[in-house]
This record gives structure tokens, C-alpha cells and sequence, in this order.
């Protein structure tokens, strides 16, 4: 029996969104700005998590792992720390772009 694809290796790839792009989607922004709970919860859903891990540092870099998108855990650390609704709704658009796309 003979190969006839070889396996694709996936290159590092960015977020679909810069992390201050709040504008690209109003709807997720307002939810980061005045429902920033339910936002966690909605994507720890999303990601199969439990509900308190949705806004953690871990939570964006397991996503970032999955997604082969480059960073690290410091940094993950620093921006969830002092950038938590922004964060989140990155995360949140970045999730939505992927399952438009069927990527996630």
C-alpha cells in the first residue's frame, strides 16, 4: 500500500484578533465590559471547562497551546492579570472566528 499525502504540520498561527480589538464585535465587548462572569462562563463552556476556569490565565494558555499560537505562560499572566475583560473578549471572538471557519 502506497502514501499518498503526507501528514500537515500546522505553523504557529495568531489570534484571528489583536487584544484591544473590543470594536470588532460590540456585542462580546459590552458582555466583557458589564457581564464579565457569565463571558468566563461562556467560555469555559465553550472549551469543555468548568465554569470558574473561564477567565484564569491557564484557560488562554491552554487555547493558545491548542491553536498553536505563540506566547507564554508569563505573559498569558500578565495580560489576564492587568487586561481580564479584554483578554476574555479575545478569547471569545477568537472562539466564534474558529467555529465559523470549523476550526474549533
Amino acid at each position: 500500500m502506497a502514501l499518498t499525502s503526507q501528514p500537515v504540520a500546522f505553523g504557529p498561527k495568531n489570534f484571528h484578533t489583536e487584544l484591544t480589538s473590543c470594536c470588532d464585535d460590540m456585542g462580546i465587548c459590552c458582555c466583557g465590559l458589564f457581564l464579565l462572569p457569565c463571558l468566563g462562563c461562556s467560555i469555559a463552556s465553550d472549551m469543555n471547562e468548568c465554569c470558574l476556569c473561564g477567565l484564569g490565565w491557564p484557560m488562554r494558555s491552554v487555547y493558545r497551546t491548542k491553536y498553536n499560537i505563540p506566547g507564554s505562560m508569563f505573559n498569558d499572566f500578565c495580560v489576564s492579570i492587568f487586561c481580564k475583560p479584554c483578554v476574555a473578549c479575545q478569547l471569545k471572538r477568537d472562539i466564534n472566528i474558529r467555529k465559523r471557519n470549523g476550526e474549533f
